[in-house]
């Protein structure tokens, strides 16, 4: 197949960026997303564009690791419903397509070189209370500390989370809600993570605010674009966690 590229070249965030247009031949169907900017970048190196390869994150390419994310054709990780960009494959497109390539676009996500964004901010809100600090103890025999099966199965949807930004890149008010909801949900849901439960959720509401990220206002696009299928449910347990912490902060 037969693609024209249009991406965003910027050398840093200090830079102005602007769209290129690319054109690659005799695309395999079967190739990823990222395979297919592999490839491109093979052909630039080769032809010793002035701009030289484009610049974009991968790691896993499993979908796994969170850190591929790129808009394309205005939709953050592509055309398709819980996929990453690496799990993207060509044959979600079709024959002499335009794409359009953009970096995930948001105050707290500054552009280090074309389509790679830094996310540190992420590792910011993680710091502020996204881990279990209490004394737990050694490890449990199996089935010795009891865990509800629907509160187990909620926590390990919400550690799914892979904090790839791409709910932020997709809200208009680049609000890190389903992350941060996310990350509070997996904890709080366990009877691990109940000591800390109420200030956890505090002190990382407030590193997302320091960090820049906007308020929620509810729209969905995040839940519609997250690669793991978090749901705006997270959103309102953490809500109601942040509410009662406030209420009576020392009651579980």
């Amino acid at each position: 197949m037969d693609i024209v590229l249009k991406i965003w070249r910027q050398k840093s965030a200090t830079d102005k960026g602007a769209m290129q247009e690319y054109q690659l031949k005799d695309i395999s169907s079967d190739m990823s997303f990222l395979e297919m900017l592999d490839v491109l970048n093979e052909k630039l190196i080769v032809e010793k564009h002035p701009d030289g390869p484009v610049a974009f994150d991968s790691d896993c390419r499993e979908g796994i690791c969170g850190t591929c994310g790129v808009m394309i054709n205005g939709r953050a990780h592509g055309p398709l419903d819980k996929t990453t960009t690496c799990q993207l494959h060509m044959r979600s497109f079709k024959d002499k397509d335009t794409i359009y390539v953009e970096p995930f676009r948001a105050k707290s996500f500054s552009i280090i070189r074309d389509l790679t964004v830094d996310r540190s901010s992420f590792d910011k809100i993680i710091q502020r209370g996204g881990y279990v600090s209490v004394t737990t103890g050694g490890a449990c025999d199996a089935n010795s500390v009891l865990v509800s099966k629907e509160q187990a199965d909620q926590a390990m949807d919400n550690a799914a989370c892979i904090g790839c930004g791409a709910c932020v890149a997709s809200c208009k008010n680049a609000s890190a809600m389903l992350f941060t909801a996310a990350k509070v949900s997996h904890l709080g849901l366990l009877p691990q993570g109940q000591p800390e439960r109420f200030s956890r959720v505090d002190n990382m509401v407030k590193a997302m605010v320091d960090e820049g990220f906007g308020g929620c206002t509810n729209e969905g696009e995040c839940e519609a674009v997250c690669p793991k299928g978090i749901t705006l449910g997270s959103i309102a347990r953490l809500n109601r966690d942040f509410l009662y912490g406030k209420i009576k902060p020392r009651e579980l």
